[in-house]
């Protein structure tokens, strides 16, 4: 099993703590058998205090690190630069092959390691400003619910490390997988826009203001041609009013949302079947199957054609 280590540290904050074990806990494959074996650590395998005034015995050292197909920093009280002075070593020591990531204000340690050098990353929007100034060397995105760099991934803060998560288990074993496990532990498999949306900022008050009904009317006319102006009209709004509130609710633009919804669409179908890209574009909504290919490697990383190898693949075996 692939065996993810959650680093504890003094105090961790216990909520973020819990998210890895929870998410990959639940993550099975066809027969029920689990995909995923969660240890906790800290240094010297001691007692954590957390922040909310409470002790937590952790069974497992800073060993379990070394032993860990993927590691995982929660956000802690305690600032990075006073960290127990073995974590920045044993993270800095990790194999090349580990998978690194960080829940919200744990990039800070990851960036004190060094692993965010030269990397986009990201944390809880308050946040990312600090990050920035002392991090120099770290592109900090603050817009968005978390980063994927391949080997090294950063969350945005507190339940963005549901969506992370979700997304690790959703890299590694496909759609099918990932929202089995959004189901069972009741929570979205993808949520839309980023942390944008939750900047503290004026947003329209009444209900009868929301975009909600044009979004849930988009998603059942996916597959045709859907125009701004039509959205604006099924809102009762202009189309510069419509465009703005969306944005403030979803934390996208219209278009872009469009885009992420097709592609989710496709994905889910490259998955499932042996549809030909044209089909399955015409399908998604996409206007050529070129098209299709264009935004599936912007928003995924790969060709819908690698994609599916690596599903299918994995589902096959």
């Amino acid at each position: 099993m692939h065996r993810v280590a959650v680093l504890a540290l003094d105090g961790v904050i216990p909520f973020e703590l819990g998210i890895p074990a929870r998410i990959f806990g639940a993550a099975t494959d066809a027969a029920g058998l689990p995909l995923y074996d969660v240890v906790t650590c800290a240094p010297g395998g001691e007692l954590v205090t957390t922040a909310d005034d409470f002790h937590l015995g952790v069974r497992h050292g800073l060993e379990a690190l070394r032993s860990a197909d993927t590691v995982i920093v929660p956000p802690s009280r305690v600032p990075a630069g006073e960290v127990d002075e073995r974590v920045p070593g044993a993270l800095r020591e990790l194999p090349a092959t580990t998978r690194v990531a960080s829940i919200c204000t744990g990039a800070f340690v990851l960036a004190a390691a060094g692993l965010l050098d030269g990397r986009r990353a990201t944390t809880h929007w308050r946040e990312s400003g600090a990050l920035q100034r002392e991090f120099p060397q770290v592109r900090v995105d603050a817009d968005v619910l978390f980063v994927d760099e391949g080997a090294v991934l950063t969350s945005a803060g507190v339940a963005a490390g549901v969506d992370l998560c979700l997304h690790m288990v959703r890299r590694d074993h496909g759609s099918a997988v990932a929202n089995r496990v959004a189901r069972s532990c009741v929570v979205p498999p993808w949520r839309d826009g980023g942390q944008a949306q939750y900047v503290e900022r004026p947003v329209p008050a009444a209900a009868d203001t929301s975009t909600a009904g044009s979004r849930e009317w988009a998603l059942a006319h996916l597959d045709r041609p859907i125009t701004l102006a039509e959205l604006a009209a099924k809102s009762g709004m202009s189309v510069r009013t419509f465009s703005r509130r969306f944005r403030a609710e979803v934390g996208l633009t219209p278009v872009q949302w469009l885009v992420q919804q097709r592609v989710d669409r496709a994905r889910r179908m490259l998955e499932a079947g042996d549809e030909s890209v044209e089909r399955i574009a015409a399908r998604a909504g996409f206007a050529t199957a070129a098209s299709m290919r264009m935004h599936f490697r912007l928003v995924v990383g790969v060709t819908p054609a690698s994609y599916r190898r690596t599903f299918r693949g994995e589902l096959v075996r």
